[in-house]
């Protein structure tokens, strides 16, 4: 049996990646406003800031920042998988657990971000960056954070493979 821990630290921010079982399956994005409603809910009862996400059909990448003194993100993730399932009404659909990574400074950070928004290129469900729908790149855009036009090098994002 492995011996896994978390890293929390209260008010951090984290990378996640989060998978459903079925690798092949296109449930997150064919149930985005389950998804989305099953997040918001949760949300509201234990809240934290979406730094970035991007929902691909089998599996999830995000950055999340925890308030100041908390650092349940654990609860968060266990709360929006069983309402999602709930929502959609099926069970045993996702991975049991998820991927995390402690953002440690502002190039860790922004490199995650790009690797969340290149992700659907990377994948190839997009040949561009702003025609994938499911992105919190649109957000960044809006706020200019990003050019819409923003492509990223697939090449700087090897050591992304893992995630």
């Amino acid at each position: 049996m492995s011996n896994y821990r978390r890293h929390y630290v209260p008010g951090g921010t984290w990378f996640f990646t989060v998978n459903l079982q079925n690798r092949q399956s296109d449930l997150l994005t064919r149930h985005i406003d389950s998804l989305r409603a099953a997040t918001a809910a949760v949300k509201r009862a234990k809240p934290f800031t979406i730094n970035a996400w991007v929902i691909l059909p089998e599996h999830m990448h995000c950055i999340w920042t925890l308030p100041e003194g908390d650092s349940d993100f654990s609860a968060r993730w266990r709360d929006i998988k069983k309402t999602f399932s709930r929502n959609i009404d099926m069970r045993h659909i996702w991975q049991p657990r998820f991927w995390e990574h402690t953002v440690r400074n502002e190039e860790d950070y922004r490199r995650h971000v790009d690797y969340i928004y290149i992700n659907p290129v990377k994948h190839g469900y997009v040949s561009k960056v702003s025609d994938w729908p499911f992105s919190t790149f649109h957000r960044d855009v809006r706020e200019e954070l990003y050019p819409v036009d923003w492509a990223g090098e697939i090449e700087d994002f090897a050591a992304g493979e893992r995630k």
